[in-house]
């Protein structure tokens, strides 16, 4: 799945201790290693991403390492199976999740 890598997005925040630990609790997964395709960076860090779609436009949060995560405004092929969770913190909190 492609996924854009979005701008400006360090000051939205959450109840968890980091976006990462967001994804965790609500995905209810646990990865080592970035989610981007080819990347096996370890440092990893909850992105905020959309999909590359034209109907779907909300913000979803992955595990990607720190450098995958610099690449602001690029598209990143993702590796099949990667839950994507809502990075709309009311939304999550309620209990609602999106995969």
């Amino acid at each position: 799945m492609i996924v854009k890598n979005l701008n400006g997005t360090a000051d939205n925040g959450c109840k968890c201790t980091s976006w990462l630990a967001h994804w965790k609790k609500f995905s209810g997964n646990s990865v080592s290693t970035c989610t981007v395709k080819g990347c096996a960076g370890t440092d990893l860090v909850g992105g905020h991403v959309q999909k590359d779609s034209t109907t779907d436009r909300a913000w979803y949060i992955i595990p990607i390492c720190r450098a995958c995560n610099g690449k602001k405004g690029q598209d990143l092929d993702i590796r099949a199976g990667t839950t994507l969770v809502s990075a709309n913190a009311n939304s999550t909190e309620l209990g609602t999740r999106f995969l």
